[in-house]
């Protein structure tokens, strides 16, 4: 894998790709957010602030045959330093795993005096850290088509009778358009990406070809959310994954206040307002990630929140999940603790150590997650085995005690 040492933001980058000439394209990346890899290592950038996604020719060289568990404590801070600045001037956006080389790329917004600006780090198998020049790859840029104006901020808010607080008022500073591109996910040649779009019939699906050809389908979706009971169109799905259900490509999409949805691939076109199939409800929470992974000889879906543990859902269990609407429950709003509570094919609750913000697969059988320490609140990346995605430095166990002696003749 190249390593770069600089991150420059060239303003006169002219390239052409392939047979497609896409001359005085420019690279003006203005926000480094969502990320996505396709499988041949080409990496996608969504930026929420320009309204653009990027895809950049990253280099491919093969990673080490055996990825091992490792942990790097107080990623944070480390990338802080590497870019020059306090560990508060930085915000980490999301990660992604090179399907090849098995490096993590993770997208930060540096925060300064002036304007914001993006950075890309690599963090290699080595666990070197480096800081990635952009302006060094071949890509091509595809412009969001209805892409939110910059003035429509989000509302603000108390908790019920309670009046809202600092922190809440300061949420309605918060342009609307930061949702613009919540995740996307590349399947069959293609990019489907979540987020808002239309200002008043927010939540959308797009669907883009790759290569980029300049055009994109937008469809607005709607879903019955039984925690809250009414049917939504605003908040965008958050996590997606593509799966084969019921003999059919679909997107499992995981939306805030925690409920699942199927969407067919068929039903996202060009201009269509559809309903998504509301089939899972875990209640508040706001998921995070939805990685497709290899489990006890089944495909699952590793669904991470920033409210609850993980969730594993088998897909299996998604064959012929019951679809709902509001004629299926008592009206009403529905907290945690109501009897519905959780609804669906949940799958099972699996144990994580601290609050995983971000996380991806890498290779088959190894998770990496950018982890909040639930005791020293240190922001750590480590890597795991799927089977248990955990460091065990918080537990003190059975196991851990130096009289354990294991003796398999006794039931211990």
């Amino acid at each position: 894998m190249q390593r770069q040492s600089t991150f420059t933001i060239s303003l006169a980058a002219a390239l052409t790709l392939g047979n497609m000439a896409v001359a005085e394209t420019e690279l003006d990346i203005k926000f480094a957010g969502a990320l996505e890899f396709g499988e041949d290592g080409t990496l996608f950038v969504g930026d929420n602030y320009s309204g653009a996604i990027y895809a950049f020719e990253m280099p491919s060289t093969a990673g080490p045959e055996q990825i091992m568990p490792s942990s790097i404590a107080n990623i944070d801070a480390k990338i802080a330093e590497l870019l020059g600045v306090g560990i508060g001037a930085i915000e980490i956006n999301d990660m992604a795993a090179h399907p090849v080389s098995r490096d993590l790329y993770i997208s930060v917004t540096r925060i300064g005096s002036s304007a914001s600006q993006p950075a890309l780090i690599q963090v290699t198998q080595d666990q070197q850290i480096n800081l990635v020049d952009l302006a060094s790859f071949n890509f091509q840029k595809q412009e969001l088509l209805e892409f939110p104006e910059g003035e429509t901020t989000f509302g603000v808010r108390g908790l019920g009778p309670m009046g809202p607080l600092a922190r809440d008022v300061a949420k309605g500073e918060i342009p609307l358009r930061t949702l613009a591109i919540m995740d996307m996910e590349y399947y069959d040649g293609e990019l489907f990406v979540a987020g808002v779009a239309h200002d008043n019939f927010l939540s959308s699906l797009r669907r883009i070809v790759y290569p980029f050809d300049s055009t994109q389908s937008i469809t607005n979706v709607e879903m019955y959310h039984i925690t809250h009971d009414q049917y939504e169109s605003r908040a965008p799905i958050r996590a997606m994954s593509v799966q084969e259900i019921d003999g059919k490509p679909q997107l499992v999409a995981a939306y805030t206040c925690s409920p699942i949805v199927l969407v067919p691939l068929e039903d996202i076109q060009d201009g269509a307002k559809i309903s998504a199939n509301t089939i899972i409800d875990y209640g508040n929470g706001q998921p995070l990630d939805m990685i497709p992974l290899q489990m006890q000889d089944q495909t699952m879906l590793f669904v991470t929140n920033d409210s609850r543990s993980p969730q594993v859902i088998p897909v299996a269990g998604l064959q012929g999940a019951k679809v709902v609407d509001h004629n299926d429950f008592e009206r009403g709003g529905k907290l945690d603790l109501h009897p519905v509570m959780p609804y669906g094919p949940i799958g099972k609750t699996i144990m994580f150590d601290g609050i995983s913000l971000h996380m991806t697969l890498v290779g088959d059988s190894f998770l990496a997650s950018i982890t909040r320490d639930g005791y020293t609140g240190s922001l750590n990346l480590d890597t795991n085995p799927t089977f248990f995605p955990n460091r065990i430095h918080n537990m003190r166990a059975e196991f851990d005690f130096p009289q354990y002696k294991p003796n398999p003749s006794r039931m211990q």
